[in-house]
């Protein structure tokens, strides 16, 4: 790898690369490549899914670049991210589950305890409950209710990065991670599932 290329910033190497410099991407791949892998096998959880969506991330950005649409002034590794994360959701959209409470639908008997809201609970719920139930119940949520949780407790991101990544306010990203909560609590007793840890 040529070491100059190595010094420039992201930004400086999707400068080179929209200019015909077809190395300063490579660069660009090899610096977040295992980031971006990463962060689409955690989700996805399947290699060679992984493997065409990693893929196709990366020809969207040659893509927006090579076309001068990239406007996204020293944010390459969220830009780069949030279209894996879009492709992500593109691919679960049509999977998603219809036996669900969606953001809109929830009925007013499912906040009889609102401390179900409380981060402490919500830590108590997703850190000290990492079971197979609770696991199983994740793959039931709505995607951006799923996406919200898996990034807050797995991948140990901020609410604000999650507002970055999503493209959704700090508060959306809250509200979807307490939606997600409502439903795993109402899965859980539909299915006579203990969550709680007394």
């Amino acid at each position: 790898m040529n070491t100059m290329l190595e010094m420039m910033t992201d930004e400086e190497l999707v400068k080179s690369y929209s200019v015909g410099n077809n190395s300063a991407f490579d660069c660009l791949l090899e610096r977040h490549k295992k980031y971006i892998y990463n962060y689409v096998l955690f989700i996805i959880k399947n290699k060679e899914l992984t493997e065409d969506i990693f893929q196709e991330t990366f020809i969207k950005a040659i893509t927006t670049i090579k076309q001068g649409r990239y406007t996204e002034n020293g944010k390459f590794r969220a830009w780069i991210t949030r279209i894996a994360h879009n492709l992500i959701i593109d691919h679960f959209r049509q999977e998603k589950s219809e036996n669900t409470v969606s953001n809109d639908e929830v009925q007013v008997d499912l906040f009889n305890n609102m401390t179900l809201c409380d981060i402490t609970i919500e830590e108590r719920l997703i850190n000290a409950q990492i079971t197979q139930d609770v696991k199983k119940l994740i793959q039931f949520l709505p995607d951006n209710q799923r996406e919200v949780l898996e990034m807050r407790y797995y991948q140990d991101l901020s609410f604000k990065e999650i507002s970055e990544l999503t493209g959704v306010s700090i508060n959306t990203a809250l509200g979807r991670m307490r939606y997600a909560i409502l439903n795993m609590r109402k899965m859980a007793e539909e299915n006579k599932m203990i969550l709680t840890i007394d």
